[in-house]
């Protein structure tokens, strides 16, 4: 059994009397097509072999009980007390305050859950916290949810006690993830296929620059309204109802007028980023990795000077990759402001990349940062804890 897993099931045991069952809920990276999924883009994300763990169990009365090993604290909420109470409280509450606004029929259960995806990295751990127990919630009392329909359960949790306005590739990533597959997701309709992650040579590298986000602060939201504003403003003049039926920037162009400057460069980016990710899903497909790199560079280049989401830390570990022979891609991942850059690296540069990244960087910020090998995985599920 996983570790971290082993000591969720001990500290359960420790702290409560009933028999658990054990989940996982992983992480994700998302190798292109960022900000995009609330803007009816496509995204490819996969599930990682980092995530976070649960032990659950009913307790026979009305009231929750849960040890939040991450953080060292702990809550007991009776259900008919179900509130916003900020911080981690807020993601687990919410999940279990949609299974009751759906009428499920939920009794009182204890609750350990940890894990080991770094806070603030955009590796999606809220979605992982939100997926483990929803996932764990639907087994437990037999709900009868399917993978999506969990999905997108989690996505309201988010939009509701912790206010954040997410598009669903997190929550996706978190319940339809395959080790081994990527998934090109349809962020409108919801349609996806996966295909084979063939990196023969390569190695995912995300490097953390441990500047800690935090996306309910409003600058996600911010962005997202400011592609609200400019699609309200294209309605108009060109008499589309997405991002997706502009082909070019230059049709873009015609609404530029009506916008400022800072919602024109938001609908910019998201018009290149749609086509990019299509463009990327059909160099994957061919293998065409070092092709697929160039798109990843783009992609940073949008977000740092266009959609303005990155920061000097990220731009600076980005810049660094430029002229190493052994990375094809770099690009800062998740919603921005600190966080991880994802990274496409050669099996034989990686320990030289990360040694000399991590120096460069202290040396420059006088802050540590991280580095992470990830690997595909699959979706929440329950494991053994035997």
């Amino acid at each position: 059994m996983n570790t971290i897993a082993e000591t969720i099931a001990k500290r359960f045991s420790e702290n409560f009397s009933s028999r658990a069952r054990l989940f996982s809920s992983p992480g994700r990276i998302n190798l292109i097509g960022e900000h995009i999924d609330y803007n009816d883009g496509f995204v490819m994300p996969a599930a990682i072999d980092k995530g976070v763990f649960y032990a659950v169990a009913e307790n026979g009365s009305d009231e929750m009980h849960f040890a939040a090993l991450d953080f060292h604290e702990k809550l007991s909420v009776k259900l008919a007390d179900i509130s916003a109470l900020g911080g981690w409280k807020n993601y687990v509450l919410s999940v279990v305050n949609e299974f009751m606004l759906l009428d499920k029929k939920i009794s009182g259960f204890d609750c350990v859950f940890g894990g080991d995806i770094p806070r603030g990295s955009g590796m999606s751990s809220s979605a992982a916290v939100e997926g483990g127990l929803a996932f764990a919630l639907n087994e437990l009392y037999n709900i009868g949810l399917n993978r999506v329909e969990l999905a997108l359960l989690c996505q309201r949790a988010e939009h509701n006690y912790p206010g954040v306005q997410c598009g669903i590739m997190d929550q996706f990533a978190n319940m339809m993830g395959k080790k081994g597959q990527v998934i090109l997701l349809d962020c409108r309709s919801l349609a996806h296929e996966y295909f084979p992650l063939r990196l023969e040579g390569y190695k995912i590298v995300l490097i953390d620059s441990k500047v800690h986000h935090t996306l309910a602060t409003g600058e996600y939201n911010i962005r997202r309204k400011r592609c609200e504003e400019g699609m309200r403003i294209l309605k108009e003049s060109l008499d589309i109802n997405s991002f997706r039926d502009i082909k070019s920037v230059d049709e873009l162009d015609e609404g530029k007028k009506a916008m400022s400057p800072e919602v024109y460069d938001c609908c910019k980016y998201v018009v290149e980023e749609i086509a990019r990710t299509q463009s990327a899903a059909r160099l994957l497909q061919q293998d065409d990795i070092a092709s697929f790199g160039k798109l990843m560079y783009a992609t940073h280049e949008g977000l740092s000077k266009l959609f303005k989401v990155s920061c000097k830390e990220l731009d600076y570990l980005v810049d660094f990759t430029v002229n190493n022979k052994s990375v094809i891609g770099s690009r800062l991942m998740g919603g921005g402001f600190g966080g991880c850059t994802i990274n496409i690296v050669e099996t034989d540069g990686v320990d030289e990349l990360i040694a000399r990244a991590k120096k460069e960087y202290s040396q420059h910020f006088g802050i540590n940062a991280e580095a992470y090998k990830v690997d595909t995985s699959d979706g929440a599920k329950e494991v053994s804890v035997d």
